[in-house]
């Protein structure tokens, strides 16, 4: 396993070693002992979620505040997609960055995102099935978010399909950062 630094100290891109053969494949998506030996060792999944999208699906910008923050380990198993991540520590100084990923089955490659970032993602395709796992189970009460048009980042999509709950999110500007 890679573990690839970003320009946001806190996410690294993660690639899996891809075993191959006549049957087809067989890939690690997580191992304690290399995440430990990575810096990471801290991250131990309590939950695992999956989403299935249709293509030009927007889910996001999502995260859960304190004491109830998630690290998380994103990847798409099928179909592909725009992996984005947002700086949301004050102290930081990339507050505000915000950075993107195209994660796909072909690349198999996931993103590690630690605890003070917003994640979303733009689906490529139809049935773009996307595995999360989650340093902290899911608590409803914390679970929140930013606007997905608010920070600047351009995506490549003017109108997505996207739920009523992630279209009332606060734009940045009028969030206060708990991070």
């Amino acid at each position: 396993m890679e573990f690839l630094p970003t320009e946001l100290s806190g996410v690294l891109v993660v690639r899996p070693r891809v075993f191959t053969d006549l049957r087809g494949s067989f890939i690690k998506t997580f191992h304690a002992p290399m995440f430990a030996a990575a810096g990471l060792g801290e991250f131990v999944p309590q939950e695992e979620f999956y989403s299935t999208s249709h293509r030009n699906v927007l889910r996001g910008m999502h995260f859960q505040t304190p004491p109830h923050t998630q690290t998380r380990l994103v990847g798409c198993l099928t179909g592909s997609i725009l992996d984005v991540v947002v700086d949301l520590r004050k102290s930081s100084p990339t507050f505000g960055r915000a950075i993107c990923r195209e994660l796909t089955a072909a690349n198999r490659e996931m993103l590690f995102i630690s605890e003070g970032f917003a994640h979303g993602f733009l689906s490529l395709e139809d049935n773009s099935l996307v595995s999360y796992l989650a340093g902290r189970p899911h608590a409803p009460a914390a679970d929140t978010g930013i606007l997905w048009n608010s920070f600047g980042f351009a995506w490549p999509v003017n109108d997505p399909i996207m739920s009523d709950r992630d279209k009332g999110f606060p734009s940045f500007q009028n969030f206060t950062s708990p991070f």
